[in-house]
């Protein structure tokens, strides 16, 4: 059966590219500056507020804000990090030119029913496999 032992991500996984740091419009505040703005609109404070607060201009303000991530509330996708080798498995794993996220969800699915099998097959109740079977119509996948 075939494995993959891929390396765990480094220690600078998940920060900015330097790319897109250069490609970014200079800010005229410093980092500390710019961590408290961020800070503060996270707290609920208007922009005027924040300039006012930190003695910037607030279009300085502005621009360090829009760079700001923020959350989607309505939120139905994760990023999953892993490694290549794994994404690898997955790029194989897929169906024509299904998305990579179905291709996840029907892979962990398939592997959520085989381990409910192994499992049921373990014990040997003749009652769970027909539960299992109903639990088969639970699925990942819509």
């Amino acid at each position: 059966m075939p494995t993959f032992h891929g390396k765990p991500p480094g220690s600078g996984a998940g920060e900015m590219s330097q790319r897109t740091e250069r490609l970014r419009p200079a800010l005229g505040m410093l980092p500390a500056q710019i961590a408290q703005a961020r800070r503060l609109r996270r707290d609920g404070h208007e922009p005027e507020q924040i300039a006012g607060a930190l003695g910037v201009a607030l279009e300085e303000v502005e621009k360090a804000l829009m760079q700001m991530r923020s959350r989607r509330p309505e939120t139905t996708r994760g990023t999953l990090n892993v490694t290549l080798a794994a994404h690898k498995v997955f790029l194989q794993e897929r169906v024509g030119n299904e998305p990579l996220w179905q291709t996840v969800d029907r892979v962990v699915d398939e592997l959520l029913r085989l381990r409910a099998e192994k499992a049921e097959a373990a014990a040997g109740h003749p009652q769970r496999r027909r539960a299992a079977a109903d639990n088969q119509q639970l699925s990942l996948l819509p």
